[in-house]
């Protein structure tokens, strides 16, 4: 009787939330500002397509045109986010929506966990360790940076959507002072909140990830754990390979800290392992789908449906799941991964053939190819191509 409103479809983490809900047999309604470029509206398993306005541009319309479709709704949809930006506006309208429509997210809390320095306040307060970090407004910046953090360190933005936006990557490296300036200058000519930010040693393969439901009366009902091997961009980016990696040490700390702060829904913590040291520090937490949900469903987890029966009141305790062993699987990202692969090469951090040797060790879960879903992959594939032709033909 509920339908489920998933906000974007443009993006793999869209089309694997769709996929997940649809699979189960559910009334999936793809919510979106532009459906005919986007090839996650392209899968078999929509079932209704809401066109709304352009949030970027004016979130107030978008609110608006939600808020009329949840009204004429006999039971009331289930909402969710496949984008910080969706997160953020879920919270902006928070008290109107849950009017017409059942979100799992807690008022105001996934905001402020998707603020980097509230974050990192959070982090401190419940003891969770969190890499050095200081404000680029502070009025003793270099001698604190010398002091606490040294070089190289990274410059990272409050709202990381904004200056992805802009720059095209998630943060400044700064390897001394002249480059940590400019980076602050950049950021600061384009009105962006940013602080400096200790480098945690450690190639890509020390990052970890903890992936969870918390249901709506604060209990633990899923989760496992992972480890990124490949970045895009490297080293400061999202994950293109991933793999399922048991670790109970990061489940020690996440558990207990996310129930303590009150977290409800699906959300994902990352954590960096010192090279050295082995301690393990937060990096940051994705307060909606992560990026490899479609890894988590090829376990036996289906985050999304999950949040729709619990949602509904029909999430039973049977239903719980727990990955506490390694299962040989790994997310991957083909196209980006590719890229990443080359790039690790041409830094002289990993070779080709070490990559691939990682790659095919592992059984995969595809972000966007499905075999029962195959219209959104080809979609990909022809705006690809166009892409790369229009590339060709600009440069003769």
């Amino acid at each position: 009787m509920n339908k489920a409103v998933v906000l974007g479809c443009n993006y793999y983490i869209g089309l694997s939330v769709i996929r997940c809900l649809g699979v189960e047999g559910v009334h999936v309604v793809a919510c979106d500002y532009d459906f005919e470029n986007s090839y996650g509206a392209r899968s078999k398993y929509i079932s209704e397509f809401l066109k709304v306005y352009n949030l970027n541009k004016d979130d107030r319309k978008t609110f608006i045109e939600l808020l009329e479709y949840g009204k004429n709704q006999t039971e009331k949809p289930v909402l969710l986010p496949t984008h910080d930006k969706y997160v953020e506006f879920i919270d902006k309208y928070y008290d109107e929506l849950e009017k017409y429509y059942l979100i799992s997210q807690v008022k105001e809390l996934n905001s402020k966990l998707l603020d980097k320095w509230t974050l990192y306040d959070i982090a401190k307060e419940n003891g969770v360790k969190i890499p050095a970090t200081i404000s680029a407004n502070d009025e003793n910046l270099l001698k604190r940076i010398q002091d606490e953090v040294g070089f190289p360190c990274i410059i990272k933005p409050v709202d990381t959507v904004k200056f992805t936006k802009i720059f095209r990557n998630k943060v400044f490296i700064c390897n001394n002072v002249e480059e940590m300036e400019n980076g602050i200058k950049k950021a600061k000519d384009n009105d962006i909140e940013i602080f400096v930010q200790e480098i945690v040693p450690g190639f890509d393969d020390c990052m970890l990830t903890y992936d969870y439901y918390i249901d709506r009366n604060g209990r633990t009902t899923h989760y496992m754990t992972a480890q990124k091997q490949r970045q895009w961009p490297i080293n400061f980016g999202a994950s293109v390979f991933t793999i399922q990696k048991y670790n109970q040490k990061l489940i020690d700390i996440s558990k207990p800290f996310l129930e303590k702060i009150g977290y409800r829904g699906f959300g994902e913590i990352e954590f960096k392992k010192h090279e050295k040291t082995g301690e393990i520090y937060l990096i940051e937490i994705n307060a909606r789908t992560t990026n490899f949900n479609n890894l988590i469903y090829k376990l036996g987890i289906n985050m999304p449906y999950i949040a729709y029966l619990d949602l509904t009141g029909n999430l039973k305790e049977s239903d719980w799941k727990y990955i506490d062993y390694d299962t040989n699987y790994a997310f991957i990202y083909g196209f980006e991964d590719m890229i990443a692969i080359w790039r690790y090469k041409k830094t002289k951090q990993v070779g080709i053939l070490k990559s691939l040797k990682i790659s095919f060790s592992r059984k995969w879960a595809p972000a966007i190819f499905a075999v029962d879903d195959l219209k959104p992959w080809f979609f990909f594939n022809k705006i690809l191509l166009g892409k790369v032709f229009r590339k060709i033909f600009r440069r003769k």
